[in-house]
């Protein structure tokens, strides 16, 4: 007596294009943004209005040229009480960090996790041709991760 199997056909696991998480399905692409001659305190009340910890600063034609964060307000903040200055007459271009890391739209979510683990960074920006195309948090690629079904984590 021959053991009968139940199953139906299985459709080859080549044959199945797996879905691709890439950051450019995650990213954010409505931004708040920062220009490098705005006031720090213009910033400051941006970030607590919106709730984020930083953001791209770009040019007038969209070029990123940097990177605000909380940690540059940090320095704002430490470095006017010891020159004893308002923070008020400060510009984001002299707090940036200028040499911003970039993602590539196409690479996948486990790509900027392990981007996120190696660097520390909260946020990277997207872009295209030196223009901000959109940014992509660790909160996206956990949002992302959400999303993915057991076959997909390879």
């Amino acid at each position: 007596m021959g053991i009968k199997n139940f199953m139906g056909k299985r459709e080859e696991s080549s044959s199945i294009e797996r879905q691709k998480f890439q950051v450019k399905d995650f990213m954010t692409r409505k931004l708040i943004t920062f220009s490098p001659d705005q006031g720090i305190t213009s910033v400051m009340d941006t970030l607590l209005k919106q709730r984020i910890t930083g953001g791209p600063v770009v040019d007038a034609s969209d070029n990123l040229v940097g990177i605000i964060s909380d940690t540059d307000l940090m320095h704002v903040i430490s470095d006017s009480r010891y020159h004893n200055m308002p923070v008020g007459n400060r510009l984001v271009s002299e707090f940036m960090s200028s040499q911003s890391a970039t993602i590539d739209q196409e690479a996948d979510i486990f790509d900027a996790a392990s981007r996120f683990l190696k660097t520390g960074h909260r946020r990277f920006p997207v872009t295209k041709d030196g223009k901000l195309i959109g940014q992509i948090s660790r909160m996206d690629v956990i949002i992302a991760a959400t999303q993915l079904k057991g076959d997909e984590w390879r």
